[in-house]
């Protein structure tokens, strides 16, 4: 049924646009009632992204399988990828997608919606997880906003290819680049043992072996 209303969606939208098609439209084509379309998808915005919700979900579950992590930073790299693969399930109607996004910027505020959801879901888990002494909350904000933009741009890539392009080799370039910026925390500086300052009180004129032998007494006395 959730397919049936997904493929009826599309349909529709490419024959007559998605502004000029409705949920009864949908509907009517699909086979189905209103309630029925309104027991998968809150509105018509959501038949155009009917995946997004169970990725999530999976990254979501992905992230939190590890306890015990050496790079954070990898590990959402990898998380990443998850969208990757849902959008290569089906190229053509990922494809499709984007063309119809591209064309009505209500959808394309809707995708930016989504998008940022991800991005919250990277930094949270950056955030419980931090990559070194210096990680901190801007840290992990900046590191999820680069992964997301980072896969994005590669799927963009792939996206205006019409699905030809090697997606997963150009996410992984993509990814690259942000795991060799971030992956590793820099060095914290070298600790070094505070140094014995001696203060030595001699008089004016004072002979200069008298003050050599006041800073050896005080040596030795410690």
């Amino acid at each position: 049924m959730r397919d049936a209303l997904v493929g009826a969606a599309f349909q529709l939208f490419l024959e007559r646009g998605y502004e000029e098609t409705t949920v009864d439209d949908i509907v009517a084509l699909a086979g189905v009632g209103r309630r029925s379309f309104f027991r998968y998808f809150p509105s018509k915005e959501d038949v155009v992204f009917p995946d997004h919700e169970r990725c999530l979900a999976d990254m979501t579950a992905f992230l939190e399988e590890e306890a015990d992590v050496q790079d954070p930073v990898q590990r959402v790299c990898d998380a990443a990828r998850l969208v990757l693969r849902m959008y290569a399930e089906n190229p053509t109607f990922s494809v499709q997608r984007y063309r119809l996004t591209k064309k009505v910027p209500g959808l394309r505020a809707y995708e930016l919606s989504v998008v940022w959801r991800y991005e919250r879901a990277l930094a949270e888990y950056l955030r419980r997880r931090p990559a070194g002494a210096r990680a901190d909350t801007l840290r992990a904000d900046v590191v999820a906003a680069a992964v997301v933009a980072a896969h994005n741009n590669a799927l963009r890539s792939w996206l205006r290819s019409d699905g030809t392009k090697d997606a997963e080799a150009a996410v992984d370039q993509a990814l690259g680049y942000v795991q060799s910026t971030f992956g590793s925390a820099p060095a914290e500086p070298a600790r070094t043992e505070a140094e014995d300052v001696v203060v030595v009180v001699s008089r004016r004129g004072a002979p200069m072996w008298r003050v050599v032998q006041e800073i050896e007494s005080a040596f030795a006395r410690d």
